[in-house]
């Protein structure tokens, strides 16, 4: 059984918005009134008040805290609601750290695109050239664009399978990348190269190797020179094989038949460069300040984040193709253009993102994280398209 695809979900529901392990359960969801803290700038036109309805009732049963920042010249918000730990009832950490899922992606890409600026990749290159012996020799050439917006046409790889009983079990295993490739290439291939886009983790972990060999220095150590020493982002770190969220974080819970199970310690191995960065709102929010400002990619490379392969539809669907390089690309209701990234880990449901002006400029900003207690479901969490909605639409 194959572990169930990663999927962009609130860029998907805005897009759509268009047209038990061993382990006990914790207490259930019963605490005093949550307490929430926001701050917004002058003669702002966000809605301020649909933000913060979005949070207010937390927790609740489908989350247990949420944080959001909205910045950009339409004003700024921020907000912070719901619990730490449902044990205690202390109040959210508005500075809390938190398992931000495929937003690693974002980062990945990123690296991967600077390094097209140095000109030590070329995005047209089969990465068999940079990468000989690991994929099939019978496979085609699959280049390094391909892998960046889904349209490898690889599998993925097979896994504990879909349910998440399977998966708790094995939470505390390590997995290699030459492990998650080896199973993904024990397969054919799902397309033939550039035919189709498939939205998959090891498209990501092939990248994360591509760093590696190009580089000659580890994958993680390439994220903290390139991006967060650079942007101060102190609070945001690679796992590896711990478990562990370092420092203070709001603790994540997954809804089961029993009852609510803490998920916060999980061994993120197998996601790696496609999906195991640990961070806060705040660094998050820095980075897409610095990323669509043309500040840790060149704007030269940075239009790839920002264009969807044209002609081509998604895997298994007649609907058009939405990935770019790293992020997702959405159109709201009254024309307004988004691109961003969200990640889903047990636990915790986090988004980034930004909406552009006429001229490439940054016109509004959002970071989010929601402790959901279903952030893995098909649909996603429900707060995730209100909590967009009201960041990116005027009042």
């Amino acid at each position: 059984m194959r572990i169930r695809p990663r999927t962009a979900l609130t860029a998907a529901a805005v897009a759509l918005a268009i047209a038990a392990g061993s382990a006990a359960a914790v207490p259930a969801l019963a605490h005093p009134a949550p307490t929430a803290s926001a701050s917004t700038a002058a003669a702002s036109t966000l809605d301020t008040a649909a933000l913060q309805r979005t949070i207010a009732d937390l927790p609740a049963d489908d989350a247990t805290a949420a944080i959001i920042r909205v910045g950009g010249r339409a004003g700024s918000w921020q907000g912070a609601a719901g619990v730490r730990d449902l044990a205690s009832g202390q109040p959210v950490l508005a500075d809390g750290r938190f398992r931000a899922g495929s937003v690693t992606k974002v980062l990945t890409a990123a690296v991967v695109l600077q390094l097209v600026a140095e000109h030590k990749v070329a995005l047209n290159r089969p990465v068999q050239r940079y990468l000989p012996g690991l994929l099939p020799a019978d496979y085609p050439p699959i280049t390094v664009a391909q892998l960046l917006n889904h349209t490898s046409g690889l599998r993925t790889a097979d896994g504990p399978g879909n349910p998440f009983e399977a998966q708790y079990a094995h939470r505390f295993d390590t997995t290699t990348p030459q492990q998650l490739i080896a199973s993904a290439t024990a397969h054919p291939l799902e397309f033939t190269p550039g035919r189709k886009q498939h939205y998959l983790n090891i498209n990501y972990t092939v990248l994360g190797l591509l760093i590696e060999k190009v580089t000659g220095d580890s994958y993680e150590r390439q994220v903290q020179r390139r991006i967060l020493t650079p942007l101060g982002m102190h609070d945001t770190s690679y796992p590896g094989t711990d478990p562990h969220i370092p420092g203070p974080h709001n603790l994540g819970y997954q809804r089961t038949s029993t009852g609510l199970v803490d998920v916060t310690d999980w061994n993120l191995s197998a996601s790696w460069a496609a999906g195991d960065v640990i961070s806060t709102a705040a660094d998050l929010e820095r980075f897409t300040v610095a990323l669509f400002s043309g500040r840790i990619v060149p704007k030269a490379q940075l239009r790839h984040m920002l264009e969807v392969p044209k002609g081509i539809t998604m895997y298994d669907s007649t609907d058009p193709a939405s990935y770019t390089m790293g992020l997702t690309r959405g159109v709201l209701s009254d024309g307004t253009v988004f691109y961003g990234k969200t990640g889903e880990r047990y636990g915790y449901a986090t988004g980034m993102g930004a909406t552009l002006d006429a001229h490439g400029r940054i016109d509004r900003t959002l970071v989010y994280v929601v402790n959901s207690t279903d952030a893995k479901s098909f649909s996603g969490n429900p707060r995730n398209l209100p909590i967009a909605l009201a960041a990116l639409q005027d009042s």
